[in-house]
């Protein structure tokens, strides 16, 4: 019988979820990846086992499966019947918001699960779901050790003044700070450069990763020194349906001659903006790009240019770039978006190779580039499963 980590990313109509066998050495190996998706509409469950066959597809009704708990037990029904002989002896969760205090994994408490429930005004589409998910696992197995890992630990590293905001300064006291998000996917480039890439590893780094959800992150020397997402997970880059950097007065203009609630104004920002808004479309990037419609065009032009004017900026932090890095959906597939991306950074002294770029990588840059240019997939759950065998001393 071996042990085995569950790990679940947990969003508002989804559960991810992985679960790795752990080997000698702390060795860890997926055997199974997979997720329910449509919660609340049309859930369905879909999983892969190591070798990439499908091990489920399965459809319920919202009446049989209705929320994380029950999403839960299809998920431990299914692990029970395929690996029987694996023994589950830990959990390790995404979770979004660790605020200040938060900067390593943590194992699970009552008195934590307080003091993360106090994190869900700053990260509304992401916290509860997460927090959800541990509860429904404490209810299922109350005697199965959790563990909470942050997409905003990889950034305490960053220097205070890279986290402040023009605000009083009782406010940074307060927990109003830059603190950046997808952390957990950064964590993981960072540390597989070293074997990927070991001249740049320990160099000035700009990640992009993007997706759905997307933000920058300059990293030397595998440490997080700025990024593009804030406070909230709003911030920076056009996203597929949050705005980004966005003028604090726009706010208060709604509020104030639109007549817009504060509960309006947070149902735009973060689910009718983004490249859904700009478009009209969708917030599907592959949608846009096979689309005619100028405005679906507006939108990835806007996408590009955002993270352009980012790339910038990063670069100045780190007084310089020695390689910039594409990930997740967007990053890792879209070879047309990177060549945008590239052609757009030509001045940085990236020379974008059209056939390595069209293939994906990992390398996209010519050799005689001055700043590499690579895809390299990003793999937060392996990264959950690792802190996850750490905590627990495994």
């Amino acid at each position: 019988m071996g042990n085995g980590i569950l790990v679940l990313n947990a969003g508002s109509s989804s559960l991810k979820f992985s679960i790795f066998n752990v080997g000698a050495a702390s060795l860890l190996s997926a055997m199974a990846v997979g997720q329910i998706e449509g919660l609340g509409t049309a859930p369905r469950l879909k999983a892969k086992g190591a070798d990439g066959s499908v091990i489920a597809d399965e459809q319920w009704t919202t009446s049989e499966v209705a929320n994380h708990g029950q999403a839960l037990q299809a998920i431990a029904t299914l692990l029970r019947a395929r690996f029987s002989g694996q023994e589950l002896v830990g959990v390790g969760h995404r979770v979004v918001h660790g605020g200040p205090d938060y900067s390593a994994p943590l194992l699970l408490t009552p008195q934590a699960m307080e003091m993360l429930a106090t994190f869900v005004p700053l990260a509304p589409l992401h916290q509860p779901h997460n927090l959800a998910a541990i509860r429904a696992v404490a209810e299922a197995r109350p005697e199965l050790p959790q563990v909470a890992c942050f997409d905003t630990a990889f950034h305490r590293t960053q220097e205070t003044v890279a986290q402040l905001y023009g605000l009083p300064y009782e406010y940074y006291e307060r927990g109003i700070r830059r603190y950046g998000f997808h952390g957990l996917s950064y964590e993981y480039i960072a540390a597989t450069l070293p074997e990927l890439a070991p001249e740049i590893a320990s160099g000035r780094v700009i990640v992009a990763h993007l997706g759905s959800g997307a933000s920058m992150c300059a990293i030397h020397n595998g440490r997080s020194v700025g990024s593009s997402m804030g406070f909230t997970a709003l911030d920076g880059l056009l996203m597929g349906t949050r705005p980004g950097n966005l003028d604090p007065g726009i706010i208060l203009y709604l509020l104030q001659q639109e007549g817009m609630s504060a509960r309006d104004v947070e149902s735009m920002l973060y689910k009718r903006s983004g490249l859904l808004g700009l478009s009209g479309i969708g917030n599907d990037m592959r949608v846009l790009q096979e689309s005619d419609s100028p405005r679906a065009r507006l939108a990835i032009d806007h996408f590009v240019y955002r993270i352009s004017r980012e790339l910038g900026g990063l670069t100045a932090v780190l007084g310089g770039i020695d390689a910039f890095v594409f990930t997740a959906g967007i990053g890792e597939n879209s070879a047309y978006i990177r060549r945008l991306v590239c052609e757009k950074a030509k001045w940085l002294g990236i020379d974008l190779d059209p056939a390595a770029n069209e293939q994906g990588g990992p390398r996209i840059s010519s050799v005689d580039s001055k700043v590499s240019a690579w895809v390299v997939p990003t793999n937060e759950e392996l990264m959950i499963a690792r802190h996850t065998c750490q905590v627990l001393g495994l």
